[in-house]
């Protein structure tokens, strides 16, 4: 297969096709007649999700930089380039991204009644938005596909949701339009900065990680980016506008929202937090803070989720409880708890993608969401029931899924440094199980007593087709992590090391030791060595 890609040049445009074909899509989708939109839109979502698969096979999982890499110029006197490239954490991103697009198109299909030739160019929209945001290398890019995100977002959620969608939408527009604009005001101040010490204007994000910055620098702009990124996880307490979203939002947005776009705030943990502002993200206070708000949101949010009358605002609260651990991860800063982080983005995409459409199904059978209104399904749809205590089990991390594998990673990572808020945050697994296996109970199991619950029917055709590759993929990933383990250590590694570099340079130059670079020593010449020795001991004197 890796021969085949390179003979096609696959590398040279692969990363261009994914951000473009979507918005060549919403022509199709806007010309095609009413009825016809919804499958068109689905299969060009398979066209783009085809092609995603290639980056599996075109990546080197041997190297930690960015790979793919194109650069062009867009506005030359602003040294804003549009340019683009992946590694071996926004490899996943893209590919749940494009994976998770056709199954939210696919589970729509019966829900989405009115308007559809604006719906499906809109969910198109935001799949070229979210893979920009994971392939852009120049900051301004970045900007531009992060906001480009919320505009058909909010129309997702205004026009196709429930009854409380404007306020809804509303409030998710707010709460992360704010955010942005501080990260727009720090994003800013490091172009003005390199260009002061770079001597030229540039967004470009190699160029950014090597402008010097003081400690107190890095502390203000890592709050500007943080807390537009918390906003976006969301991370306690600023989490109050997602379960609003996530219960008036359609399924397909409910899907979207939960499996791609909180991952865009952790992938900005990664990708900006950790390498540009080292210092600062390993500051005693910082990592203190965040690690107890990832504590507080894994528990609180779980003993709200418990006592959820309707399904989907408990699966809503959590995605808080599993975003918690990939906060938890990422400010371990180990190489476990960063690879845990991103496997639990992975596998929260997965299965909490797939709650959403279930509990989207079973409202179009009963058009209600209320858990105390259902009982028994187990007896008339047993591969519905089948298909939901698959996917929560996965959710709540039982060994053998693909939650589990994210969690312990998470956990064992923390604590390496942190033994305390992992041993808290292990509760947060208990916890987990109080919250679903009820609503599990409830929902299948418990008597059949209602004539509305005997006529629910079970999987159709098209239904099995989107849970069977999301339930083989949570048991697939949960016996075999490896091969996504290999493919993102080397980029994990890296950030680690240049989060470590600068935490040496930095209490080296606060307890004032200087570092000269030495030449070579050969160790066959005598002379070499005497004045190696002769210049130790001048630094033991000083």
């Amino acid at each position: 297969m890796s021969a085949l890609l390179e003979s096609i040049g696959y590398s040279d445009w692969a990363l261009h096709a994914l951000v473009w074909l979507p918005v060549l899509g919403i022509g199709l989708v806007l010309w095609v007649e009413e009825a016809q939109a919804k499958t068109v839109a689905f299969w060009w979502s398979m066209v783009v999700l085809a092609l995603s698969l290639g980056l599996w096979w075109a990546f080197d999982p041997t190297q930690g930089g960015m790979q793919m890499q194109s650069t062009a110029p867009w506005i030359p006197g602003w040294g804003v380039s549009y340019s683009l490239g992946i590694d071996g954490i926004s490899l996943f991103m893209v590919m749940l991204s494009t994976f998770s697009t056709s199954m939210a198109i696919l589970g729509s299909f019966n829900y989405i009644q009115s308007r559809q030739r604006a719906f499906y160019a809109l969910m198109l929209l935001l799949e070229a938005a979210v893979v920009g945001v994971f392939v852009a290398t120049d900051v301004f890019l970045f900007y531009v596909f992060f906001e480009l995100t919320l505009v058909p977002m909010y129309f997702i959620v205004g026009v196709w949701g429930g009854e409380r969608r404007i306020y809804a939408a509303i409030k998710f527009f707010l709460y992360t339009a704010f955010g942005s604009l501080l990260m727009l005001v720090a994003i800013l101040y490091l172009f003005w900065k390199a260009k002061t010490l770079l001597g030229f204007p540039t967004f470009a994000y190699a160029d950014l990680l090597q402008v010097p910055l003081s400690g107190t620098e890095q502390l203000w702009l890592f709050s500007a980016f943080a807390l537009a990124f918390s906003v976006k996880v969301p991370v306690f307490p600023l989490h109050t506008w997602l379960p609003d979203a996530h219960v008036e939002a359609p399924t397909p947005g409910s899907v979207i929202l939960a499996a791609v776009l909180l991952k865009m705030g952790t992938y900005g943990f990664l990708r900006f937090l950790l390498p540009l502002f080292p210092v600062a993200a390993q500051h005693p206070t910082v990592v203190t803070t965040m690690l107890v708000l990832g504590v507080i949101g894994i528990l609180y949010t779980a003993w709200v989720a418990a006592v959820q009358p309707d399904a989907k605002k408990l699966v809503a609260y959590t995605s808080v409880a599993h975003m918690g651990f990939v906060v938890l991860g990422v400010f371990a800063l180990t190489v476990n708890g960063l690879q845990g982080g991103l496997i639990v983005m992975i596998s929260h995409g997965i299965s909490t993608g797939a709650l959403f459409l279930l509990l989207g199904m079973l409202y179009e059978r009963r058009h209600t969401r209320t858990i105390a209104e259902f009982g028994g399904i187990a007896r008339v749809a047993p591969w519905f029931a089948t298909a939901f205590v698959i996917t929560a089990l996965a959710s709540i991390g039982l060994p053998g899924t693909s939650g589990f594998v994210g969690e312990f990673l998470a956990l064992l990572g923390t604590f390496e440094t942190h033994p305390t808020i992992a041993f808290l945050a292990t509760l947060g697994v208990i916890f987990a199980a109080y919250y679903m296996l009820p609503m599990v109970q409830t929902v299948f199991f418990n008597k059949l007593e209602t004539d509305e619950n005997r006529k629910i029917e079970d999987l159709n055709g098209r239904e099995m087709a989107i849970m069977a590759p999301l339930c083989a993929l949570m048991i697939l990933i949960g016996w075999n992590p490896t091969p996504l383990l290999e493919r993102m250590e080397p980029s994990v590694r890296a950030v680690i090391e240049r989060v470590e570099a600068a935490g040496v340079a930095d209490a080296a130059i606060e307890s004032g030791v200087r570092f000269v670079e030495a030449p070579p020593i050969d160790p066959e010449d005598p002379a070499t060595l005497a004045e190696a020795d002769v210049a130790s001991a001048a630094d033991a004197d000083e």
